[in-house]
């Protein structure tokens, strides 16, 4: 993996992030090099200050590149300017997702990147909806990015993880490889994630099936999708949330844990617990006590315990894919191995490793996403039989 700050996980891969959203290497250096210095002090994970300098430095640069869309817009070059606009988000993005929750600037960036967002997609006239779902009485907020081509269409439903939101998922390119293949995708702010924790204030719940099917109850109802044949993709913790949603959700078709994630006690559980473990965002601690919607660390750690697929993965009858970076440094590979070993009742269980040589060894494939991608977003095309639009 590429490291630019050799002894900070966390600012290593939220500069990854930066780069494979779009980011541009030589505005990534501008913002990342002035923090350099800062990185190489001892306490620098966990240092106020070196987390303000960090949000200071992807601010400046989010803004200055919006400014330059602003000017764009204004001549009348959308194309141009709404390029500039989803990379100013990624650049925002990349601030706010360090920010302690309690900050003002937390949805001061929030806000910036969700707005950098719409301006973006609607200059390029991506063919992208935004959507709500309804949910146990309030709404999901949710992208709906549609294949080409008339008729009904599969759909993956994509899930998030941990820190991330649905705009992170469309920008990091995995929508656009569905649509090349004939497959729409619904990317949700499920409890826990984006709008729904951050304005909806409502923490994550174990049993992501409630949020399956509520999606997919409103997939039902769309003309352009074809209901039944409608899979699951999650990331990260979502490596637990999307096989457990396959185990309880029968409609579901196919499912993909984009990491593995058998039994959360053993990685949020043991990051919690340890401060030298490779935790995803500075502040790690804080974000899950707000992520988990606790007050102390061993309510999190409770609510951390259940999430685990024992007794869950022999209920899944879809066919699933495990796509796991073999390097992982949060999650144990014998986690992906057991997911798909105790996955006895599922037509198709494959666990797909990525090393270094290929690239993808890291969470997620966070050093280089597009191995992991392609393979995944193939993947669903053979089991949703997906044709792409001529």
């Amino acid at each position: 993996m590429f490291e630019y700050f050799p002894t900070h996980y966390s600012w290593n891969m939220g500069l990854l992030m930066a780069a494979q959203l779009g980011g541009e290497m030589s505005e990534i250096d501008e913002a990342c090099r002035p923090l350099q210095e800062i990185a190489k002090r001892p306490n620098a994970k966990d240092d106020p200050e070196a987390q303000a300098a960090w949000l200071t430095q992807w601010e400046k640069l989010a803004r200055k590149v919006e400014g330059f869309a602003k000017r764009d817009e204004a001549a009348g070059h959308a194309l141009t300017a709404g390029k500039k606009y989803l990379r100013a988000c990624a650049y925002f993005f990349s601030a706010e997702r360090m920010a302690g929750h309690a900050s003002p600037k937390k949805m001061e960036l929030y806000r910036a990147m969700v707005e950098c967002f719409n301006r973006g997609v609607r200059l390029r006239r991506e063919p992208i909806e935004a959507v709500e779902i309804p949910y146990e009485g309030t709404t999901l907020d949710a992208l709906y990015y549609r294949a080409p081509g008339a008729g009904r269409k599969p759909v993956m439903i994509h899930f998030d993880g941990f820190d991330v939101t649905k705009e992170w998922m469309h920008l990091c390119g995995i929508s656009r490889e569905f649509a090349a293949r004939g497959i729409s995708t619904l990317m949700v702010d499920h409890p826990g994630v984006g709008s729904t924790l951050r304005i909806k204030h409502i923490p994550v719940n174990f049993d992501s099936e409630r949020w399956a099917t509520a999606a997919i109850d409103w997939l039902e109802k769309r003309e352009d999708a074809d209901a039944k044949r409608v899979g699951v993709i999650a990331m990260s913790l979502g490596g637990y949330y999307a096989p457990r949603a396959a185990a309880f959700e029968k409609r579901l078709a196919a499912c993909i844990a984009w990491g593995a994630r058998w039994d959360n006690k053993g990685s949020h559980g043991r990051i919690l617990r340890d401060p030298n473990a490779a935790r995803s965002v500075t502040g790690w601690v804080d974000h899950a006590l707000w992520y988990y919607g606790a007050k102390t660390t061993d309510e999190a750690y409770e609510k951390i315990c259940r999430m685990t697929l024992e007794g869950v993965a022999d209920r899944i009858t879809c066919p699933i894919l495990v796509a796991h970076g073999a390097g992982d440094r949060q999650v144990p590979l014998e986690q992906a191995e057991r997911t798909i070993r105790e996955a006895v009742n599922s037509p198709r269980a494959e666990l797909r490793l990525f090393d270094a040589e290929e690239g993808g060894a890291e969470h997620v494939g966070g050093d280089l996403f597009s191995p992991t991608m392609d393979f995944m977003a193939d993947w669903a095309a053979d089991v949703l039989k997906a044709q792409a639009a001529a």
